[in-house]
């Protein structure tokens, strides 16, 4: 008998086949009623697929009396109550580094595209509007200072990336980190008055919420540019909108946000704003890889092998 598997969220490019071949999985989120699914499947279940921002809560963890792992695919993990899967010594696995190089990619193609305004010139072209006139000059890139908030492993590799377009780079995080050549900011408001860009690529959860608030973004300034890859709930979302009308804010490119899908409607009228639907590992070569991570720790459970990648 495979083990069986609830799979709690989809996620573009799961290869659900692959799973299959290894485990018996019951699809919760494809299920018309989700109720009548776990009340069938509830004493089976022995492992939960998962995404970062999918709630796996102490509810439905207490619910599944036979429940030995949770496997993430995603590098964060704060949809799951990790508290509660140790409360009853189930490990939680995630997938890190292999999303690593698109999210870095991802974060400077939106710092690039809303400093340099592609998205905008592309609406500006589309709608006919260049027959009647240029767009406004845009800001350089190149050599300007870049803040970054969370220097971990994205971070480091954001850090390279704007290396090579020759930026100053300063960081934040919870503690000074000994092996990067970076300035060191302890508070996130001086970061960002000292900043042309922020870039948030930090985990989410209750320790960062509403992190980058308003003064972080009045700090940042008229002229400043924040670009979020991390989480929608590290930043006060209200307060950016309100910054950002004000023109106390000089842009911001985003692809997170407090309540996915949904995104203020306040921001889909501002031109100095880069909006994508959260696809910072969205390319098939990641997803597969992400995808491939989640079952070889499933696998590795189950066969009795350590885990790759385990949380904590």
């Amino acid at each position: 008998m495979k083990p069986e598997i609830l799979s709690v969220a989809n996620i573009p490019g799961f290869d659900f086949p692959l799973m299959e071949s290894h485990f018996t999985v019951h699809k919760l989120w494809q299920a018309q009623d989700r109720e009548k699914l776990l009340a069938e499947v509830a004493s089976r279940v022995r492992g939960i697929q998962a995404t970062g921002t999918a709630a796996v809560e102490a509810a439905l963890i207490e619910r599944l009396p036979k429940l030995e792992i949770i496997a993430c695919c995603g590098v964060g993990y704060d949809g799951i109550d990790v508290a509660a899967a140790r409360r009853r010594k189930i490990p939680v696995t995630n997938t890190p580094d292999v999303l690593n190089d698109c999210v870095a990619d991802l974060a400077m193609g939106l710092l690039i595209d809303a400093s340099r305004g592609i998205a905008r010139g592309d609406r500006f072209v589309r709608a006919g509007k260049w027959l009647k006139g240029g767009l406004p000059l845009a800001a350089r890139v190149s050599g300007k200072r870049l803040g970054i908030v969370g220097m971990g492993r994205i971070g480091r590799i954001i850090a390279r990336r704007a290396s090579g377009f020759d930026m100053r780079i300063a960081y934040h995080a919870r503690h000074q980190v000994a092996d990067v050549p970076f300035t060191y900011h302890a508070k996130l408001v001086d970061l960002a008055a000292n900043s042309d860009y922020l870039v948030v690529i930090v985990p989410g959860g209750k320790e960062t919420f509403h992190l980058v608030d308003e003064a972080v973004m009045r700090a940042l300034g008229p002229q400043g540019i924040l670009v979020n890859v991390a989480r929608g709930t590290v930043i006060d979302e209200a307060a950016m909108v309100k910054c950002l009308q004000e023109g106390v804010l000089g842009g911001a490119a985003l692809d997170v946000f407090e309540e996915e899908p949904k995104v203020p409607e306040a921001l889909w009228a501002l031109d100095n704003v880069v909006l994508v639907p959260h696809i910072g590992s969205g390319t098939r070569e990641t997803r597969a890889a992400m995808c491939k991570l989640t079952i070889d720790n499933l696998v590795a459970h189950f066969s009795g092998k350590p885990l790759l990648t385990p949380v904590g």
